[in-house]
């Protein structure tokens, strides 16, 4: 038999951790160096792009400092760990606007403003629910981010002149490949049992393959 030795971690009275406070200042600690280090780094490349504008700093100083107040949410698991991490998200979105005007590269960047919240949404894909039909929404919605994500890196491209579709209605993958995520979901979801499975695959299937269809519309301009 064996036996637990030291102190348990304390826990908040719907199980949560208390992080101790060393584990607290270290969190902190190692937040406030990233966002240091973040912000020096935006500042160094705004300024060797030659467009430096300094006013900007009001936004990427207080956006590196949320997400730094991230870290010690991060640590606590459950409940305050996905608030840490849209604190995390939220600070590093502000961030990232910060720099984009510090370096005056706004009117390139901007695709980055549809990239990196999908991407925010698509990392929710790890909490899953104990019920199949809002783990199935769930997967779904987050999936589907994750295919918007690619808007932005298409735009980047397009804008850069690296990739020319010329007259091909190219959104038209896109529609197809968050059609095709939702049937796939829609497939998952027959497999269990629990009430309205009929009704929850039906109502994903029927907009999914108009989704579909309009996609290889406009991709194949009929």
């Amino acid at each position: 038999m064996s036996v637990q030795t030291g102190t348990p971690a304390e826990t908040t009275p719907d199980g949560q951790q208390l992080a101790d406070p060393a584990r607290n200042r270290r969190a902190w600690l190692i937040g406030l160096v990233v966002a240091a280090v973040s912000a020096a780094l935006a500042n160094t490349i705004a300024q060797a792009v030659g467009e430096y504008h300094w006013w900007a700093g009001f936004i990427l100083v207080p956006g590196a400092l949320i997400a730094a107040c991230a870290g010690p949410l991060l640590i606590r698991g459950r409940g305050a760990a996905f608030f840490g991490y849209l604190v995390a998200w939220i600070g590093g979105l502000v961030l990232v606007v910060g720099a984009l005007l510090m370096a005056g590269a706004m009117g390139r960047g901007w695709p980055l403003m549809i990239t990196l919240p999908c991407l925010a949404v698509a990392g929710t894909y790890g909490w899953r629910s104990t019920h199949p039909l809002v783990r199935g929404l769930h997967r779904s919605v987050a999936l589907l981010a994750l295919v918007a994500a690619t808007l932005g890196p298409t735009f980047l491209l397009l804008r850069a002149g690296w990739v020319d579709f010329g007259a091909t209605g190219w959104w038209g993958a896109h529609m197809m490949a968050a059609g095709a995520v939702v049937v796939a979901n829609a497939i998952e979801l027959a497999r269990h049992r629990m009430p309205y499975r009929l009704q929850a695959v039906t109502l994903s299937l029927g907009p999914a393959v108009v989704t579909l269809l309009f996609g290889l519309r406009f991709l194949r301009g009929w």
